[in-house]
């Protein structure tokens, strides 16, 4: 059975992320903010893979996706993980942004790595483009490449690599995005927003391989540009201090 689909922007992220895990000594992931579970049933392909997700539609559709399939398995919150067990691998994609004190957060989930592990994440780009579809879905920010690596080596990780993605494609969704967002109502609590952002703009699994195969000249193209400023989101991996 084929993964679900990745929304565009995903597919832009996730050409990212693979290149972030090649070469890593990983069994064992975490993924918090699971979502839908479209990148998560991808993860469980290769891992022992649990995924953590707080919003009960969210969670039920992840679980139909990845327990239902035998892949994985699902909790609600970080509290329902073993106590005091870690894992080579903790993910989060598009979670820090909604987290106000993301700090906090990040001091967290290196407490569920296991020493020399990995922390592999995505975030939005670039605090000058904070915008409308960020005030809707929840964000509290968005981050610089510096300051993500200032706030990685400041909460217990070190070696951080730092690359930009979505140019010149994520430009395009992203005024899409923020014309939707400008043109619709968003005054729900920030918890709110947050919990509907994981369900916003997904993609039927009837799409199946078209939204990949739509973006696979765009991966491509943003390939030269991953080390520069262009791009309207960035993936960040780095380890665990020992």
């Amino acid at each position: 059975m084929s993964p679900p689909p990745l929304t565009f922007n995903a597919w832009l992220r996730y050409d990212l992320i693979q290149r972030s895990l090649e070469g890593l000594d990983v069994t064992s992931v975490v993924e918090i903010g699971t979502g839908g579970g479209a990148m998560g049933a991808r993860l469980a392909e290769r891992y022992a893979y649990i995924g953590v997700e707080p919003d009960p539609d969210s969670f039920a559709t992840a679980q139909a996706r990845i327990e239902g399939t035998g892949l994985g398995r699902m909790v609600r919150d970080l509290s329902d993980l073993d106590p005091g067990a870690t894992f080579d691998l903790v993910c989060a994609f598009e979670v820090l942004e909604h987290i106000e004190h993301d700090d906090t957060a990040l001091t967290e989930w290196c407490s569920l790595i296991r020493p020399g592990g990995w922390l592999v994440l995505s975030v939005p780009a670039n605090a000058d483009r904070f915008g409308a579809w960020d005030r809707r879905v929840g964000h509290y920010r968005r981050y610089d490449p510096l300051d993500m690596r200032a706030l990685l080596l400041s909460t217990g990780f070190e070696d951080p690599l730092i690359h930009m993605y979505g140019f010149p494609l994520g430009y395009v969704l992203e005024w899409s995005r923020n014309a939707i967002a400008r043109r619709s109502a968003h005054d729900a609590s920030m918890t709110e927003r947050t919990a509907a952002s994981g369900r916003s703009l997904q993609l039927p699994d009837w799409l199946g391989e078209a939204p990949r195969l739509a973006t696979a000249p765009f991966r491509l193209l943003q390939r030269p540009f991953v080390d520069g400023q262009l791009g309207t989101g960035l993936v960040a991996r780095a380890r665990r201090r020992r």
